[in-house]
């Protein structure tokens, strides 16, 4: 049995974790950390405001930029293995999770996209990359999703620019200009989250995209990830790649 809580747990994404975690024979949701929500019960567990008072082998992090790497590394202090979800996830953050989990005892997950096709997504725009003159990520999400580009668009342009894509056809073109890959970010009511990543070459054009119509696509990966991160080989791993064996 695995014992797991939620940071952010009245959160949307963090109330769906919770309760898929409630209802897997083989998972024990402990704690559901809230400090705004202090009292609710989420998913038969009764919300917590002390970081001190979680108990559990995983712990799933839903909450925002803001405070996400000051929970990571109290949860690494407190020996915790980390699944984190939190978005908006650049290079610099990344870097500073990296100093923060040094030394912890656990293994930390993060993910920029949770969503078992968006991930295989990634890997073909990853495959597809030396192969074309030119590339632009497009993505699409809910009008209050606080972050753009996307979490899954910054980890797309880099491992498209890490495998030698790269768009020199328009030079200072439109866009959020990602290692070299312009991302266009789109927020509008009635999405959820979709990606294009458009590839060109000499007489044609490739999309590869990937469309979430609703959050519940999310939660196979979540439950992946919580079962996975104790036996990943290294502390800080990006993406749910290794688990899936991509």
């Amino acid at each position: 049995m695995i014992r797991v809580a939620v940071s952010g747990a009245a959160g949307r994404m963090g109330r769906m974790a919770a309760a898929a975690v409630a209802a897997e024979a083989d998972l024990e949701l402990t704690a559901a950390y809230a400090p705004r929500d202090v009292g609710e019960v989420i998913s038969g567990v009764t919300a917590v405001g002390d970081a001190a008072a979680v108990d559990c082998d995983v712990v799933v992090e839903f909450t925002n930029p803001d405070v996400v790497l000051g929970n990571a590394a109290q949860w690494g202090r407190q020996g915790f293995h980390a699944v984190i979800g939190t978005s908006g996830f650049d290079a610099g953050m990344l870097d500073q999770l990296a100093d923060r989990w040094d030394g912890a005892a656990g293994n930390c997950i993060v993910v920029p996209n949770f969503s078992i096709g968006a991930v295989v997504m990634m890997r073909f725009a990853e495959l597809a990359a030396p192969h074309f003159e030119g590339v632009e990520v497009i993505e699409l999400h809910h009008d209050d999703k606080p972050d753009y580009p996307s979490g899954t668009a910054l980890a797309t342009a880099a491992r498209i620019a890490a495998a030698g894509g790269k768009n020199e056809s328009v030079p200072g073109g439109s866009g959020t200009d990602v290692a070299g890959i312009p991302v266009h970010s789109i927020r509008l009511p009635g999405i959820v989250a979709s990606q294009e990543v458009i590839f060109g070459g000499v007489g044609e054009t490739m999309s590869i995209r990937h469309d979430t119509c609703s959050r519940e696509a999310f939660m196979p990966g979540v439950l992946t990830a919580i079962r996975g991160v104790s036996d990943l080989q290294q502390k800080l791993t990006i993406g749910l790649d290794t688990l899936l064996g991509l």
